[in-house]
């Protein structure tokens, strides 16, 4: 796995240089084995209880070194620092357990205008014993402009289910553990420098604090879907809704009457 350190040093000295109307091509891949104690840290972090079944958030930290790695590769178009995370879609066919190692790969596609700027997505995949058991689709977008991401949605929130107090650290805490270091998630003043008042959550500390709310409620096969809408100032009130469909679930996120996250489990 690359070293998140050194691949944080190469964004810094060489995003300034990069531009381009292509993304680059390959994939990255890695052998994983779960260590229990990490895992342990990101049931904690994230509200899960601990357990031998991965919840179905928990690859999308695994391989993300894999997915910095491509960002930084000779050839990628935007800078690392002020990507932002604006969607995410796992679609698991059966539970992964903690002893099965995970065959990883990661690579880049369909770079497009999006109305603030340009986006493109992270597909990840996981294989066990040559079996595709995990996909991970992350939608970044590059702005072209200041300021968070628009906010959309209905005019009023949902009836909350549950009234989270987060913390002003939970993003330095999900960093520690997921490796994810972007500085607008870790003090204020980083946060400024990039448009935002404050430092904001990981849009994927977010949806996984949704899914270990709905935990012991879906199955092993699902599809979770996300998009983040405005970001989560730290620290933060936030209230959660979820309710039953025909499909699975639906939930949201709101904080400061605007709309954080949406999203919906099905299978």
């Amino acid at each position: 796995m690359a070293n998140l350190g050194l691949l944080y040093a190469k964004a810094a000295l060489s995003g300034f240089a990069r531009r381009g109307e292509e993304l680059p091509g390959g994939e990255r891949s890695a052998r994983v084995v779960v260590d229990r104690d990490h895992l342990a840290e990101y049931a904690r972090v994230c509200g899960f209880r601990r357990r031998d079944e991965l919840p179905v958030t928990y690859p999308h930290v695994l391989a993300f070194a894999l997915q910095v790695d491509l960002m930084t590769a000779r050839g990628f178009p935007f800078p690392l620092p002020g990507l932002v995370h604006v969607a995410n879609r796992v679609t698991q066919t059966r539970p992964l357990l903690v002893g099965e190692p995970l065959e990883l790969r990661v690579r880049l596609e369909d770079l497009r205008p999006h109305e603030r700027g340009r986006q493109f997505d992270a597909v990840t995949t996981a294989e066990v014993d040559g079996e595709r058991v995990w996909v991970d689709v992350s939608t970044y977008l590059r702005r072209s402009g200041g300021g968070g991401a628009r906010s959309g949605g209905v005019l009023e929130p949902p009836e909350p289910s549950a009234v989270w107090r987060v913390p002003g650290d939970v993003g330095r805490r999900y960093a520690a553990v997921s490796g994810d270091r972007n500085p607008i998630h870790l003090f204020g003043l980083a946060a400024r420098a990039f448009g935002f008042r404050r430092a904001i959550a990981h849009g994927m500390w977010t949806k996984a604090r949704c899914v270990a709310a709905l935990e012991g409620r879906i199955g092993g096969a699902q599809v979770v879907d996300a998009r983040f809408k405005t970001p989560l100032g730290l620290p933060a009130r936030a209230e959660f809704s979820a309710r039953r469909t025909v499909e699975g679930w639906r939930f949201a996120v709101w904080s400061g009457g605007r709309p954080v996250l949406e999203g919906s489990v099905s299978g």
